[in-house]
Order: C-alpha cells, then structure tokens, then sequence
C-alpha cells in the first residue's frame, strides 16, 4: 500500500475523535467507542497486526485505565473530604487574604501550586488537583478544567521529577548507537543528554512565561461577565512577573542541575516570591476582578459535583494552616516517594496488580502501582486528614460515596480512549512490517514539509502526546524519530529531540483521555469537545512559539550539537 495512504489511514482514528468531540460535539461517551472500533478495523485490516496483538493491547489499556481511574478517584476523594471537613470553606477564605482578585487565584493556585503537583508527580495529576480545588475557590467547573489543563504545558517536561526526559527521551533514543557516534566525536553521552535537557528548559522558559497571562485572558475571555480580552490584559504586569518566578528558577535547574528539580524548584521559588508580592498588591491593578454571580452562569459552565459549603454541617471556624495542611502533606510525600530510594522502593513493590507480556506479546505489560501512584498518596493524605481535622466517620461515608458515582462516567469513557492508544502505539510489530501508526503519521509529516521541518517538529511531539496522553510516551516513541530527520536536513539532532519533548508537554494540554480525566473530578463527563475547542488556543500559542524558536535557533544564531 502506498505510504502516504499508510500515513493517512494512521491518521483516521484521531481525526474521527476530533470530528466527533470538537466538530459535532458528541460526548466522549458516544464518540470513543466508534474511535475503538475504528482502530481495530484500521489495525486487522491495514497494518496487519495479530488479533491476538489487539487483544493484547485492549487489556495493557484496561489495566492502565485502572491505574488512571485510581489517580481520579483519590483526587475527587480529597476534595470531597476536605469539602466535609469544613477545610475548603478555610481555604476559600484564606484566598481573601492573599487576594479577592479571581486572576490572581488563578496564578497561585493553578499554575504555580500546578506546576509544583505536575514537577512532583506529572500524569496528569496537576489538572485531577487543580481543578476542583478551583470550583471549591468558586471558579466555575468548566473554567477550572481549563486552567487545570492549561498548567499541562511548561513544567510537564519535567514531571515527575524529570520521567519525560529520563524515562522518555532516554529510552526513547539509541543510547548505545548514538554514544558510539559521539565517541567517534571526541564526545560522550552525557554532555549531549545535559544539552538536551538545557535545550527543553531554556525553550520552555522562553514560551512559558507568558503562560499565566494566557491563562488569565482565556479566564476573563471565556468565563467573564464582560467577556472581555483586555480584563485579563490589565494583569499582565503581575502575571509575567508571576511567568518570570517561575521560568528563571526552572531554567537555571534545568541547565545546572539536570532534569529532576527544574519544576518543582520554579514552584517553590515562584510561590516564595509570588504569594508575599500578592498580598502587597504589587504590581496589581486597582480594580478587583471576579465572576458574575453564579445564578447567572450558563449551565454549561456548571458540572455535577457542587460545593455548597453552607449546607454541609456546621462546624466550628479551621485554621488556614490546618486547612492547607492535606495539601502540603501530598506534596511531601509526592515528592518523597520519588526521590527518596527507599521509599520508592517500599511504594513501587507493594500493592502492585499487574501482567508481564499479556497474552504471551513480549513487551506487552501493565501494572496498577496502588501506593505509588498518585491516588494511593492521596488515599493516605485522606486518612491522615481524617484523623487531623478530626472528621466523624459519618463524613468519611459521605465522601467515599459521592467520589464514587462520580468516578463510574468517567470509567465508562476511559474504557475505550485507553485501549485505542495503545493499538496506535503497540502497531509497530505486525505482520506488514510497517512502522507504528504513531511514526506513520511523523514520516508523512517529515517528508511533506522538507526543510522547514524543525518548525513542526514539536508539533510531531504534541500529536504523540495527543494520541498517548503522555510526554513520556510521545518521547519514547518519536524521539529517534526526531533524531533521524535531524540527520536527514542537516540540522542539530539535539535540539530537534528538544523541541520534541517540548512539543510534547503542549500536546498534553489536548490529550483526550488527560481531558476526560480532568473533567471527572469536576462532573463535566460529556462536555469533553468544548473544553478541548477551548485548550486548543493555548497549545496552538506553544506549538507556534516552539516551532518558531527551532528555526530560529538553526538558521539564526547557527545552534549545533557534538555530532555536527
């Protein structure tokens, strides 16, 4: 079959989903099993691949659609805990000490206590945090979603303390191949790691600091009584000041330090610098900026999970260190479980369900990791607040079972968004010999736009996360990609790798089953396409702004690497 029909045929899943979701506006219920169906037919019929393979791959998905479902009930769960515990009432108040301004709530609590959960933990647990956090601050649901997939973008690459580059670009390269052409060179492997890594924070540094000002506008824009731009415009002093405390930080660890720390340290030093310049009104405007009331909302903005805290049992008035104190022990222990050896070796091989080479396909495994994943810290940061904020097990219930019919529509969705990505991914090894769909698409890319190519190359990276859900994984399956065209045009291959996982952690901000996940914690199951016609801007500005800075650096200042 002709390549380009090839790569055309790789490309229909995807396009059905964005015609489905976006287009017609189908809810995600409807549209991501005629997807699974799709890729099925598209896997047995052109790519030749084993049913046995596509089974295969359906139950690697179901397995890591558990491991999803657990991140977003643990984060429902700690909502509605603290919801019952009268901490998100403290909580909402302590923000009126800060400040009452919703753009400056925005800033402190979405990108930078985001960027810090996304450095601590990545997987898309940043939006499955923040934006319920936001609807209890009072932020409208789909609003909050928004925000909350927004801050999938500049800290991402360095998620997880650092899983997209270590796991993901390393393991995605041919270490071995690549350090032979570098010793050849006079070079070695770890200075074109280090470079690479530089490249993915100076790049990101440079889009990301306009992000909370993005972040602000497409709030004041969308969600807005006026619906205006320049609402959001009027913050712009602060919030590239709030950019900046950020990036700097997070680009000097990401060129001295390495890959881990760049965006849990940007967090900290951004929210140590950020937090008192509030209070002071630094650099605010004058005129304080909120929702229309809420009764006025139209329904769509609204999910199913509300937070009426003047229903719940009253309780006596909570401190707002105790309040935040859930919050920062799941940042402790996010952090603690993935730095410190012992713990994440008690955490990773404890409690773990999973299946080595499913059906007897090497290669093909999955594993539910209960006290690693983020939902298992969750449920320990629960009980721990259950006991701190002295809760009746009476609330406890409570919460358990509104967490639970929340998670049940989201289940049904993930149940078939998952498998169909790993049919996409797993299709390398079929009886055709054809590349994985995944690469098909990058190939047609690559050869139908030739030397202005380092302008798409993160936008290759953004359709890998797009169909995976993941940087990690879009590195892992297009960073050689990245590599050999490098090679093929004559450019540095370090920093079209860069641009790629750059690309990557934009992509998240569209990840289908990333929207869908962010949307359960939050009751907007079905509303998917709307939120994705709205996340679609901010990623458009990354890929833009990232494609551009790679023909810059190429054909303007001459970049280059050690096997140029």
């Amino acid at each position: 079959m002709n390549p380009t029909v090839l790569s055309l045929l790789a490309f229909a899943p995807l396009l059905l989903a964005a015609v489905l979701l976006v287009g017609l506006n189908w809810p995600a219920k409807r549209a991501m099993p005629a997807v699974l169906i799709i890729s099925v037919v598209i896997a047995l019929a052109a790519w030749g691949m084993t049913v046995n393979r596509v089974i295969a791959s359906i139950l690697q998905g179901l397995i890591l659609t558990g491991a999803v479902l657990w991140i977003i009930f643990g984060a429902i769960l700690l909502l509605n805990t603290l919801k019952h515990s009268g901490a998100i009432k403290a909580i909402r108040g302590g923000f009126a000490n800060i400040s009452p301004d919703r753009r400056v709530q925005v800033i402190i609590v979405a990108w930078l206590f985001g960027c810090f959960i996304e450095g601590a933990s990545g997987f898309g647990t940043p939006a499955a945090v923040a934006a319920p956090l936001l609807v209890a601050l009072g932020f409208p649901a789909m609003g909050a979603v928004m925000l909350g997939m927004m801050v999938q973008s500049t800290p991402v690459s360095f998620g997880a303390v650092g899983t997209p580059i270590v796991v993901g670009v390393s393991g995605g390269l041919d270490k071995a191949g690549i350090s032979a052409q570098l010793l050849a060179k006079g070079s070695e492997w770890d200075t074109f790691y280090r470079l690479i890594t530089s490249e993915v924070a100076i790049t990101h540094a440079l889009i990301g600091t306009l992000m909370p000002l993005l972040m602000c506008v497409m709030l004041t824009r969308f969600f807005g009584r006026h619906k205006s731009w320049s609402e959001g415009l009027a913050v712009a002093p602060f919030a590239i000041f709030s950019g900046l405390a950020f990036v700097l930080p997070y680009a000097a660890a990401g060129v001295f330090l390495g890959p881990e720390f760049p965006s849990i340290i940007g967090a900290l030093v951004g929210l140590t610098i950020v937090v008192p310049a509030a209070k002071m009104g630094f650099l605010l405007p004058k005129k304080t900026w909120d929702f229309a009331e809420a009764k006025d909302w139209p329904a769509h903005w609204m999910g199913s999970i509300e937070i009426k805290l003047d229903q719940l049992t009253a309780k006596a008035p909570m401190s707002v260190g105790l309040a935040w104190l859930p919050y920062l022990l799941l940042a402790g222990l996010l952090v603690l479980s993935r730095v410190n050896a012992d713990v994440k070796s008690f955490f990773t091989k404890n409690l773990v369900l999973g299946w080595v080479n499913i059906l007897g396909e090497k290669g093909l495994s999955g594993d539910i990791q209960f006290l690693y994943l983020p939902g298992g810290i969750m449920m320990i940061v629960v009980l721990a607040t259950f006991f701190l904020q002295r809760m009746k097990l009476s609330e406890l219930k409570a919460a358990v079972g509104e967490s639970s019919r929340t998670l049940l529509g989201a289940g049904f969705v993930l149940v078939f968004t998952i498998p169909m990505v790993r049919i996409l991914i797993n299709s390398g090894v079929n009886l055709a010999n054809l590349p994985s769909m995944p690469r098909a698409m990058a190939e047609l890319v690559a050869t139908s736009v030739g030397s202005v190519y380092p302008f798409f190359a993160p936008s290759v990276g953004a359709l890998g996360a797009f169909i995976a859900g993941s940087n990690t994984v879009s590195n892992l399956m297009m960073a050689q990609f990245q590599f050999d065209t490098a090679h093929l045009i004559g450019v540095s291959s370090a920093l079209l790798v860069a641009v790629q996982a750059v690309g990557a952690a934009a992509g998240n901000m569209i990840a289908i089953h990333n929207v869908v996940a962010a949307s359960a914690t939050v009751g907007l199951l079905g509303r998917e396409g709307t939120i994705l016609r709205l996340t679609i801007i901010p990623t458009i500005y990354y890929l833009i702004m990232a494609g551009l800075l790679a023909m810059l650096a190429i054909h303007g200042f001459g970049i280059t690497d050690p096997l140029m």
